[in-house]
């Protein structure tokens, strides 16, 4: 770790500081039965007060701004259940933004069942340009599955009802979709689900849980915590719900047959577009598939941040935003070991995979299969992300080549109908390239 805040500062400015903010812990009005944060109620008082004090609101909002060393500071606002702060804790939220705007430009997230949302927030959702992820698995069958509410009721007709409302008020908007078990074995039943209710973002997050061990349940926990990298894992029993690994690359895969032959530049799958990404030679936006990882925290209600937000147990704390600093807690989260380890960790039929670069071993929490050589480290979706990146490599193929001709990667719809042949752009008579639109 490093001995001054120099030293912080400069290896935040490398990587750039991402914090997600839980402002009212794990507190929600659902609860579904595949939620890894509900439990965390048991590493609190009986008598907790989770909603975030008015003090520890500014001082996180000041330290992040005067932090960040990019020119963007994006607050990411999750629970829990967000909105049941109601909508006068995120006009104070904006409120305390505001001096720092000639600063940085600063954006808002926030990550919702939708349940709650009414026609004021959405008025003032779209007023103050929040972005909104909502969290919806696919149709009535599907969601209503695991996502029911306090009372073991559906939830499906509320969030339907959010996001007929973000739609009505013009919000920008993304829906998270959770692949259960069950869920992975209709995948163009969720996909043309979303096409149908005019979904246009969508990111599928698998769902992968353990069963505790001894020391969750001393905690209280029902579910086991993260896989410990340079560890063997004996604790490999995971929940019914758990996703099975190719089943996932199975409902990858039926989706992006159906998306690349029809859907290439309407609707934007991220999975997709990550693997794109990462097919094109660039760091991966998304944490699970870097090379490394730590630089994401998570702060919670009372102020004290830790390493990632699967991490939230006692020794993942670096320290509270009220009594350290936040350059330091970060530095700390990227050079004790958390994040280099993701990379230095990985086991050699990791390292030896055509696919590593798509990849990059996922993420730490679910790394604790073993692989065929026998070594401990290997994620528990191995089998299904290489099946899934090793099945859609001639589509990605076809789009880099588009994309090198300036050409958009939409025109792969076109291209797998046929041989890909990149046509002549037109030249004028003085033989300057004239635009592929004229």
């Amino acid at each position: 770790m490093s001995n001054s805040s120099a030293d912080d500062n400069a290896a935040c400015a490398a990587q750039g500081i991402h914090i997600v903010a839980k402002p009212i812990g794990p507190l929600c009005n659902l609860s579904c039965a595949y939620c890894f944060y509900l439990e965390k109620i048991a590493l609190y008082r009986a008598n907790e007060n989770y909603r975030m004090s008015d003090k520890t609101l500014a001082t996180f909002v000041r330290h992040y701004v005067e932090t960040q060393p990019t020119p963007v500071v994006e607050f990411v606002w999750q629970g829990g259940e967000p909105t049941l702060l109601g909508v006068d804790f995120f006009c104070r939220v904006v409120e305390l933004q505001r001096p720092f705007a000639s600063l940085k430009t600063i954006t808002n997230v926030l990550q919702t069942n939708g349940t709650l949302l009414d026609d004021d927030w959405c008025r003032f959702l779209k007023q103050h340009h929040f972005m909104v992820g909502l969290s919806l698995d696919g149709p009535r069958e599907i969601h209503d599955r695991y996502r029911r509410d306090r009372q073991g009721e559906g939830s499906f007709d509320a969030v339907m009802r959010g996001l007929k409302l973000l739609q009505k008020h013009g919000v920008e908007y993304n829906v998270m979709a959770s692949v259960a078990r069950e869920t992975a074995r209709k995948p163009l039943e969720v996909y043309r689900f979303f096409k149908d209710e005019g979904v246009e973002f969508i990111q599928f997050v698998p769902i992968i849980e353990r069963l505790p061990a001894a020391a969750e349940q001393e905690l209280g926990l029902n579910l086991a915590g993260p896989a410990v990298l340079d560890r063997e894992e004996t604790n490999t029993a995971v929940t019914s719900w758990t996703v099975l690994p190719e089943e996932y690359s199975d409902f990858l895969i039926a989706i992006y047959e159906d998306w690349v032959r029809n859907d290439v530049g309407q609707t934007f799958v991220m999975n997709f577009e990550w693997a794109l990404n990462a097919w094109l030679g660039n760091p991966s936006p998304v944490c699970i598939h870097a090379k490394q990882c730590g630089g994401s925290v998570v702060i919670e209600h009372n102020g004290d941040l830790f390493a990632c937000d699967h991490h939230v147990y006692p020794e993942y704390r670096l320290g509270n935003i009220s009594s350290d600093d936040l350059a330091r807690m970060v530095d700390t989260s990227l050079q004790s070991g958390f994040g280099q380890n993701k990379e230095s960790s990985l086991p050699r039929w990791c390292r030896d995979c055509e696919v590593l670069a798509a990849c990059q071993g996922g993420c730490p929490k679910h790394r604790f299969a073993r692989s065929p050589y026998d070594e401990s480290g290997l994620h528990y979706l191995c089998a299904g992300y290489r099946k899934f990146f090793r099945h859609i490599r001639k589509y990605l193929r076809a789009m880099t080549t588009l994309l090198e001709h300036g050409y958009p990667a939409s025109q792969v719809m076109e291209a797998i109908k046929g041989p890909l042949v990149i046509p002549k752009r037109p030249t004028d008579s003085g033989g300057q390239k004239k635009n592929c639109q004229e």
